[in-house]
């Protein structure tokens, strides 16, 4: 018989519980002083029933139902999606009620950073060249890979050159909802603190005009190294200049004359508490909600505690655990704009003849994950169990200090881009399939979920949270990740940084119509 440890019951009134290893059908294990035999091969990360189940009865795991039986379940079944149906639970939404204020620590930490001239504080140190338009994109690349190639090794200090391109900025309605959520994230990058100088190319006649997005954010200061009155313009058009060949040199010629300025920086110690840190999951499994989300969760409040911010955001990903979250809204107020949120997504679902529970994925399902409601309860807890100070939109910037969340679909990189978007200096990225994702400007820790995959996987994950299921505490692995984020955030590479990865990542999210 295999023992009590193969099983893993994670509340005392759930009626599944999940294997920590393979469970080969018909051998027996122990789920507490219970012995279950499997009724079929139980893949790892997957569940197994522990009590009978009649049809129509909930689903229960984290003692949260994850839905309800198709069919009646008996105990050693494979409880997955061929016998679970996805109906969203009845939720009780109470607000403010649970709000746990982390201790503050005796002795502040600090990170090595650069200390911009605007007061802001970086991590990383990038030139960046963003297209307003899928039409000026080549030319955008074209500048960062001359300079790449020409200039760059004359200035270490300097973390890389990086053109910002996406498919979009046009067959929009200007001044829309898209138009004003481009310009935010664009200006997001452009400002942001991890960056220290950048240009904008533009086409000329697109909707995303690069001359509103100048006025209306005010991208005058070239990323915060230029202390005059009257920097050098930040806003280059290609119609207007002459075509692709002049702009790449005019657009390398004033990137070239700024790259002395850009590597005369020097890293100084910095409070933690200047950090904004974004949460993400991706290629979850049924682990996740085990290891690598709760021991995030513990880092979370640790840098909360500390004065930090920490962003969570796939508002998809939160649909089924959201009451969880309204409990800990320091206000109704802010407990309502969350729900105002999921009815929003809801809407936009429906508009289009889907739902929202068409999530989890293909590769999550084969991970153990059988519904949204349980993804979304393992995905909640990167969150830790500090108040929820505020709701923002979608690459909104953020200025609440605490935990806070971001309005952004479920999708990776367009999730991300919103945060980082939004102030974000690391990313922590928990996955328990095994997503590769990097990102620049913030650099991306990763964290695995489970060992096997850690191991396969080595040269792509930074902190192997797996090891929780052999034995080590959630707040020991939590720990081990706040202090890899302050050691990130002070110049440490992460691996996906170590190979390079990032500059395609950048992802702004569209929502409505392209005309």
């Amino acid at each position: 018989m295999a023992s009590s440890t193969s099983l893993l019951r994670l509340h005392p009134h759930d009626n599944v519980a999940v294997a920590k290893e393979y469970l080969p059908e018909g051998e027996a294990v122990l789920s507490g002083d219970k012995t279950v035999v499997p009724l079929a091969a139980i893949p790892q990360g997957h569940k197994v029933a522990i009590a009978a189940i009649d049809q129509g009865a909930p689903i229960v795991k984290y003692g949260q139902t994850i839905g309800y039986a198709g069919g009646n379940i008996n105990v050693g079944d494979w409880v997955h999606v061929h016998n679970v149906e996805a109906t969203k639970p009845g939720l009780d939404y109470a607000f403010s009620t649970e709000l746990h204020e982390p201790p503050r620590p005796a002795t502040e930490r600090c990170f090595d950073g650069y200390r911009r001239p605007n007061g802001s504080a970086g991590t990383r140190n990038y030139v960046a060249v963003i297209s307003t338009v899928n039409c000026s994109a080549t030319t955008a690349r074209y500048v960062a890979k001359e300079l790449t190639e020409t200039d760059l090794s004359a200035y270490p200090n300097i973390d890389g050159v990086v053109a910002f391109v996406h498919k979009e900025g046009c067959a929009l309605a200007f001044n829309s909802e898209d138009h004003k959520q481009l310009n935010r994230t664009m200006a997001g990058f452009a400002k942001h603190p991890n960056i220290v100088a950048c240009l904008v190319l533009g086409l000329g006649c697109e909707t995303a005009q690069a001359a509103v997005l100048e006025r209306d954010h005010g991208l005058v200061q070239l990323g915060g190294i230029r202390k005059t009155d009257e920097p050098p313009p930040m806003v280059l058009n290609i119609q207007e200049v002459g075509g692709v060949r002049k702009t790449v040199e005019k657009a390398v010629g004033v990137l070239r004359d700024l790259l002395p300025l850009a590597n005369d920086v020097a890293r100084e110690p910095i409070p933690i508490s200047e950090l904004k840190i974004a949460m993400e999951c991706g290629g979850s499994d049924g682990n996740s909600g085990i290891t690598a989300n709760p021991a995030v969760g513990v880092a979370s409040d640790l840098l909360v505690a500390h004065g930090a911010t920490t962003i969570l955001s796939e508002t998809t990903e939160l649909y089924g655990a959201e009451h969880l979250l309204t409990r800990r809204a320091i206000t109704p107020e802010v407990g309502e704009q969350l729900l105002e949120r999921i009815r929003w997504w809801e809407d936009y679902a429906g508009r289009y003849d889907a739902s929202i529970d068409n999530n989890p994925s293909v590769g999550n399902k084969n991970g153990g994950l059988t519904t949204i409601f349980e993804k979304s309860l393992g995905a909640v807890s990167k969150g830790g169990t500090s108040p929820l100070r505020a709701v923002y939109q979608y690459a909104e910037p953020i200025t609440e200090k605490g935990f806070v969340i971001m309005d952004s679909p479920g999708f990776d990189p367009a999730s991300i881009t919103g945060k980082v978007a939004s102030g974000a200096q690391v990313v922590v990225f928990t996955t328990g399939r095994g997503s590769c994702f990097g990102c620049k400007p913030s650099p991306t820790i990763k964290v695995a979920t489970n060992t096997p995959m850690f191991n396969r996987m080595k040269d792509d994950m930074d902190i192997n949270a797996g090891v929780i299921l052999d034995g080590s505490s959630t707040e020991e692995v939590g720990e081990q990740i706040f202090e890899r984020i302050i050691a990130t955030a002070s110049g440490q590479q992460t691996l996906s940084e170590a190979q390079g990865i990032g500059d395609e990542e950048f992802c702004p999210w569209f929502p409505g119509p392209i005309f």
